[in-house]
């Protein structure tokens, strides 16, 4: 651009090279965060050309900000805006002739016999399926260690017998390639790849389901958040590393969850690579009919086994942004949907039976150690900012301010039968007795429910006051929280 245009201003200068540093700095983590260079052979030239425009569209709207903002008038244009032109029109040839070359290689067998659905045709053609059927226990185990690691496979071999002919092991991100295989014949299903990259997660663990008999099993493997975050941080530069960390939460991980946001990450990324938690795996693989068996961290993964034990939910409605909807138990038994902001992460619900199987009660009847908890999530619930959006439910008539805790159909099953008869004759409140009485075991819990149940009965009016004004005072004068 420099060659081009016309003029006699120097632009080898400090100045320019500082503009210059910027706007490469900007291409580069443009790049990085709409996986421009991350192409494979399954994808569309269509998607290769839009990774590029939106990536480069975005740098030319970073700079762009940057010389109004700061008022960088003495630049010129021509030179940051051409620069952004070519380097785009450069990609875009070079991802032209790249796709071409590498499909021509392929075109005579597929020319030959077109197959139908292409593109899953495709991606099939990239999975590793070992089946010891056609391949010896030999090659499956070397098969596996190429690609998970020595110690993986020891531990899928805890579980998963490889010259077991009835063992399928697959390296698949589509369902498709699930979807081939023959009902009920194997008795366990292990894919070798990370669970991030699969489009329609849930669709996925769904065909699985299918596949397997009653009691069948199911090894896979992910990279939680928690992981993400540590490879990211020891993959970049002190300082620069907390600086894309921050870009891949952002887009990756606040994105999807905002209406206006989603659809946008969806389109960019395809649901690929995305940044996923413990809690919501677990909670999508209950949610689609298995229960967890075993799970360990093996770096740079997180694996799991699971087993079958029903067909899946399929909800079509699951809670995944801010703002949730929580079945809860209210008067006469009714199932009512209870709003708060989020405090947990993604398909949390589907793990209550988990959690109290193994995490213990702490006292004032809260789980302990509760992972499914977001950090955010604790600052939340410390302020009851959780509990603002039950407001609705107040003027909505589902609830009243002073009441018993509106309880999850798992948590109320907890409750003796008697207190549970008693409780749905009343509609649940904002300010449960919890807050007057601090009772700190289960039992405790429920005799405090009890007694402002049986007193409720008698004089409705004059306990909600005196429970109402109870439960300010010990908020007010000893800084009682909710957890």
């Amino acid at each position: 651009m420099v060659w081009i245009k016309p003029g006699s201003e120097e632009y080898f200068t400090t100045k320019y090279f500082t503009g210059l540093g910027i706007l490469l700095l900007t291409w580069i983590i443009s790049s990085f965060v709409f996986n421009k260079y991350t192409i494979t052979k399954a994808d569309p030239i269509f998607e290769i050309l839009k990774r590029i425009i939106f990536s480069n569209f975005f740098a030319l709207a970073v700079i762009s900000i940057f010389i109004v903002g700061l008022q960088a008038g003495s630049f010129s244009r021509l030179i940051i805006f051409g620069t952004i032109f070519i380097a785009s029109v450069l990609e875009i040839i070079l991802a032209n002739l790249d796709y071409f070359l590498i499909h021509t290689l392929e075109s005579q067998t597929d020319l030959i016999n077109p197959p139908p659905r292409a593109l899953e045709i495709r991606k099939a053609r990239k999975a590793i399926n070992y089946s010891s059927t056609s391949v010896t226990t030999a090659g499956i185990r070397e098969g596996i260690i190429e690609e998970c690691g020595e110690e993986a496979y020891q531990y899928i071999s805890e579980f998963a017998e490889i010259s077991d002919p009835k063992v399928l092991f697959i390296s698949t991100t589509t369902r498709f390639n699930i979807q081939l295989q023959p009902d009920h014949f194997f008795k366990k299903i292990v894919n070798l790849k990370r669970v991030n990259d699969i489009q329609y997660i849930n669709k996925f663990f769904e065909s699985v389901n299918r596949k397997l008999p009653l009691k069948g099993t199911f090894i896979g493997c992910a990279e939680t958040k928690w992981l993400r975050k540590k490879r990211i941080l020891k993959k970049y530069l002190p300082g620069l590393n907390w600086i894309m960390y921050s870009i891949d939460f952002i887009v990756k991980r606040v994105f999807p969850k905002f209406i206006l946001t989603k659809k946008l990450y969806f389109l960019l990324t395809r649901g690929e690579n995305r940044v996923i938690t413990r809690a919501e795996i677990l909670g999508r693989l209950y949610s689609c009919g298995f229960n967890v068996v075993d799970e360990r961290f093996i770096n740079p993964f997180y694996y799991f086994v699971v087993q079958k034990i029903k067909d899946p939910v399929y909800d079509l409605n699951p809670t995944y942004g801010p703002f949730v909807k929580l079945k809860r138990v209210g008067k006469d038994g009714k199932i009512i949907k209870v709003y708060k902001f989020r405090t947990m992460h993604p398909y949390a619900e589907y793990l209550q039976d988990y959690v109290y199987r193994n995490h213990l009660l702490e006292n004032g009847g809260k789980f302990k150690d509760d992972f499914r908890i977001t950090t955010t999530g604790k600052i939340f619930r410390t302020f009851w900012l959780d509990e603002l959006p039950m407001l609705i439910n107040l003027f909505r008539g589902d609830l009243k301010i002073v009441g018993v805790r509106p309880l999850s159909m798992q948590y109320f099953n907890l409750y003796s039968e008697e207190l549970r008869k008693k409780r749905i004759q009343f509609k649940p409140g904002l300010i449960p007795p919890f807050y007057a009485d601090l009772p700190d075991t289960l039992e405790e819990i429920q005799a405090s429910e009890m007694r402002y149940l049986e007193a409720y009965e008698k004089h409705p009016v004059k306990t909600d006051f005196i429970y109402f004004w109870k439960a300010m005072y010990k908020i007010i004068f000893h800084k009682v929280r909710s957890r």
